[in-house]
């Protein structure tokens, strides 16, 4: 080092990281040179369906909501469910059945074995398959899925690594089957009242948004042999980056029209706090010989990631299922004429907001936005918010989400979430855990359209 002059050291460090963000960036272009074979899926539209056989796979705590909720729309028809325990299935099986239908009475059962899905699928045949199990399973069982004919029904995220996305979109392609990553945020209230806000140009045009999932889950580590807590704690001990993109990125993403005509996803860098609460978490609830307790925890406890977009834009994504803390998914989107955020629920308008504020300087919030709800509220919001908020689920995110996908089938619409989304949007977390384990090094998006984003429509404002 004493013999390196300052210029030829930051000459020689920045061809090193040059060269390791060159060399996570060569299987990418490969792939997105090398077509699929199959047609582009951005816009499209599958063969209506009047009747939607569904099977689901994983019916735990996520799953048997989705199972109940599916039963009790219109046009469904719940032909089978696999899960490795029983008493699930039968608990799903028996929930479907309640609903009075008589297109719910003869579900087939699939238990046992942790392959039985696959004889569910090839026996069954269904149209579309719902799959609500531990993340490493997503992507298997949604390609799977295409490949057996049905459309693949997604938890988040889409997939764990880079090569299984790159796999789930070849085969949506070649198969010309649906997958989509059941982002419910993207059907919350605000956040469609702030799709909204800034397709109707309140807020300028949109420089930066800010996203998140902050979420105090240390608790689940007492699921120790059944249910989330016993596969999702060995991801916080292994891995260090953000794990958990999603739930904040979705929204913003499309406020933005990410991947979608106007601008894409480009790169990203990424740092880590020091891990420390888990282990502390550990130490204190468990003895000292349990199993939690001989895990190396070294995932930090809080992940900041910056993304770059093409048009030169920014996204902050923040990560934190550790710290003790209010929940957060910060749902911000700065604009050149104003603010949107969350958490409360707030906004500031250049010249302020009618009825409200005088200026920019000061947020209005509670009673105060009543007036933008009365004039600016989703009209998918209008017309099936209430019935979504009875059906519950996230406060009728969840059911919205399924009814519009059931909506889509049968009409023959393009799905609000398409594969590629799906795929950029979970990609934070493989791309994140590399440039944390570089040293914040920037990270290239694979363009998983194969520069077909540009031909995209934006997400309408549904009614």
């Amino acid at each position: 080092m004493k013999n390196i002059g300052r210029r030829n050291f930051l000459k020689k460090t920045s061809l090193s990281a040059a060269s390791l963000y060159l060399a996570g960036s060569v299987g990418c272009s490969e792939k997105e040179n090398n077509l699929s074979g199959g047609k582009y899926m951005g816009d499209f539209s599958a063969s209506k369906l009047d009747t939607v056989r569904i099977a689901l796979i994983g019916v735990g705590a996520r799953g048997s909501g989705h199972a109940k909720q599916l039963a009790s729309i219109e046009g469904t028809e719940i032909v089978a469910i696999a899960d490795v325990y029983e008493d699930l299935v039968d608990r799903s099986v028996t929930s479907c059945e309640a609903i009075g239908n008589e297109r719910h009475g003869d579900i087939v059962r699939y238990f046992g074995d942790e392959n039985i899905w696959k004889k569910m699928l090839s026996e069954v045949k269904p149209d579309a398959v719902f799959i609500a199990t531990n993340w490493r399973n997503h992507a298997p069982m949604a390609i799977e899925a295409m490949n057996q004919g049905a459309h693949a029904f997604v938890e988040v995220p889409i997939a764990v690594t880079l090569k299984e996305m790159w796999e789930i979109v070849d085969t949506s392609e070649q198969t010309q089957k649906h997958c989509m990553m059941m982002e419910n945020v993207n059907y919350g209230r605000d956040e469609l009242l702030y799709l909204n806000l800034c397709r109707q140009g309140l807020v300028g045009e949109i420089l930066h948004a800010e996203a998140a999932y902050i979420h105090d889950l240390r608790f689940q580590m007492e699921e120790q042999e059944r249910g989330t807590g016993s596969w999702r704690t060995h991801h916080y001990a292994k891995r260090n980056g953000n794990l958990y993109p999603t739930h904040g990125l979705g929204p913003v993403a499309q406020y933005m029209n990410l991947g979608r005509g106007e601008d894409q996803f480009n790169t990203l860098v990424s740092f880590s706090s020091p891990a420390r609460g888990r282990k502390a978490y550990a130490e204190k609830n468990y003895a000292a010989d349990h199993k939690w307790n001989a895990l190396d925890f070294s995932g930090g406890d809080m992940n900041t990631s910056i993304v770059k977009t093409t048009l030169g834009k920014t996204v902050m994504i923040q990560w934190d299922e550790t710290s003790p803390r209010p929940y957060s998914r910060l749902n911000l989107v700065q604009g050149t004429k104003g603010v949107l955020a969350g958490f409360p629920t707030r906004v500031a308008l250049e010249g302020g907001i009618e009825g409200a504020t005088d200026s920019h300087h000061r947020w209005a919030q509670g009673e105060q936005l009543d007036g933008l709800y009365q004039k600016y509220e989703h009209p998918m919001y209008k017309r099936l918010g209430a019935l979504a908020t009875k059906m519950g689920g996230h406060g009728g995110m969840d059911f919205m989400m399924l009814y519009r996908i059931v909506e889509c089938l049968r009409s023959g619409s393009p799905l609000d979430q398409n594969v590629y989304e799906g795929c950029l949007w979970s990609a934070v977390s493989p791309l994140s855990e590399a440039s944390v384990a570089q040293g914040g090094v920037p990270q290239k998006f694979p363009d998983f359209t194969r520069k077909q984003w540009k031909n995209t429509q934006p997400l309408n404002i549904i009614l």
